[in-house]
């Protein structure tokens, strides 16, 4: 029997398990995800060749988080990051990416997906360059010569094979991007990692973009697997500074021109966005995206509303995720206390998890998904109840609540140690 993949099967109005699946966790109809995948507006991120449940991310749905794991070259302990997985998998994330930069990241990609319960994303041009950084360094710039478009490739039918379910690809970082961007002032220039690499080696060599130049080879190996293209921000800003500028549209622009072929070649595809934004701009950046790449799933980094918080930009990206939600955003990439300062420990984790759970959640109900409101009144019930098991059990994170009440004495077990004997609670109960 022909594999049919999920737009394939939508465009033959032919509803996938994945779709039932689907639409049963999102409580909407089968038919409007099969709709909105063959339009382009919602993505299912799942490998063929992966059993895990399937994640619908797009349209009318709740809005998703990932969180990043993954070693560098001064941190690779495959032990830490596989319970870096297992604490984002169990405080909220919907699926994570494993960033490996250091040790052999071929290993640990294979153990995270073979310990995910969730859908997993990778960044193909790490492994691509890697040989290539570890034969000269960093501080070296000729390693970039060593870099082999034809190895990239490569690894990404390879990653596709292993079952990753969807990678970023930096396929709008075109020569004539990076000549806009050199026209303008930029404060940080390129910050995405991924891009950075290849636009160096693009200026080196005066060639373009391999994966824009063979976009089509891409969509080839993507659709034989289902594998989702995330459609990478290779000048994302990096600084508020440097936000909604030329380069980053004029990226944006190709972004939607891919996503369209992609879509008319039946690979489903998500776009990833900024970055550092300025609070009064998240919202037309949510805009600018859904009209210029035809209403695909928008991915964003944070977004950072403020560029002065390190230790606390899990809290500035909650900021901004929550509007990003609440205007559109589809998916948001966590961010932890750690960004800019050093690898995320498990705890830091933990911390970006909830706050970007927070933010979505939030943004649910700004946009009025169906059932986003049903907790919190749930919540409030119960505290109006005085039921703290109750309350605990809605709460995103039951041990911090737990933990947090417990640690001071009470005289009351009904009340909290803020308003002991003036809790307003209490004495509403006396008034009925």
């Amino acid at each position: 029997m022909e594999y049919l993949n999920q737009i394939e099967a939508a465009r033959k109005n032919i509803i996938t398990e994945e779709m039932k699946i689907c639409a049963e966790a999102e409580s909407v109809s089968p038919e409007m995800i099969c709709h909105d995948i063959m339009n382009g507006w919602t993505v299912i991120t799942k490998n063929r060749l992966r059993d895990i449940s399937p994640l619908a991310v797009g349209k009318g749905l709740k809005t998703k988080i990932n969180a990043n794991i993954g070693s560098s070259g001064d941190n690779h302990s495959i032990k830490e990051e596989l319970e870096k997985l297992f604490t984002a998998v169990k405080s909220g994330a919907d699926a994570v990416m494993d960033l490996s930069t250091g040790g052999n990241i071929i290993e640990f990609r294979r153990d995270i997906l073979k310990n995910s319960t969730v859908p997993v994303g990778t960044v193909p041009l790490y492994e691509a360059f890697q040989p290539a950084v570890e034969s000269g360094g960093i501080n070296d710039s000729s390693f970039i010569d060593k870099f082999d478009p034809e190895y990239l490739f490569e690894v990404i039918e390879r990653q596709c094979e292993e079952g990753v379910d969807f990678i970023t690809v930096h396929c709008g970082l075109t020569l004539d991007a990076i000549k806009t961007m050199n026209l303008q002032t930029r404060v940080m220039g390129i910050v995405s990692r991924g891009g950075s690499l290849i636009a160096s080696w693009m200026l080196r060599k005066n060639k373009e973009n391999p994966l824009y130049e063979d976009f089509g080879r891409l969509l080839k190996i993507a659709k034989k697997n289902d594998v989702v293209l995330s459609l990478g921000d290779g000048l994302r800003p990096g600084c508020l500074n440097d936000a909604t500028d030329r380069a980053q549209v004029t990226e944006l622009v190709t972004l939607g021109e891919l996503q369209k072929k992609a879509l008319e070649e039946g690979v489903q595809v998500m776009i990833e966005g900024p970055g550092h934004v300025p609070l009064n701009q998240v919202e037309a950046n949510i805009k600018l995206e859904k009209s210029l790449c035809n209403g695909a799933p928008f991915y964003v980094l944070g977004p950072l509303v403020t560029d002065i918080a390190p230790g606390y930009d899990h809290i500035t990206s909650a900021i901004g995720g929550a509007i990003a939600a609440g205007a559109g955003a589809d998916f948001l990439c966590y961010v932890t206390p750690a960004e800019h300062l050093r690898l995320p420990s498990v705890a830091d984790v933990k911390d970006g998890v909830i706050a970007s759970k927070i933010a979505a959640h939030a943004g649910d109900i700004a946009k009025g998904i169906k059932g986003s409101l049903d907790i919190d009144l749930e919540m409030s019930r119960n505290r109006r109840a005085m039921n703290w098991e109750k309350q605990y059990e809605c709460a995103l994170d039951p041990e911090k609540a737990k933990e947090m009440r417990a640690s001071l004495p009470l005289k009351d077990d009904k009340v909290c140690s803020m308003c002991s004997s003036y809790c307003s609670i209490k004495l509403n109960a006396s008034f009925k």
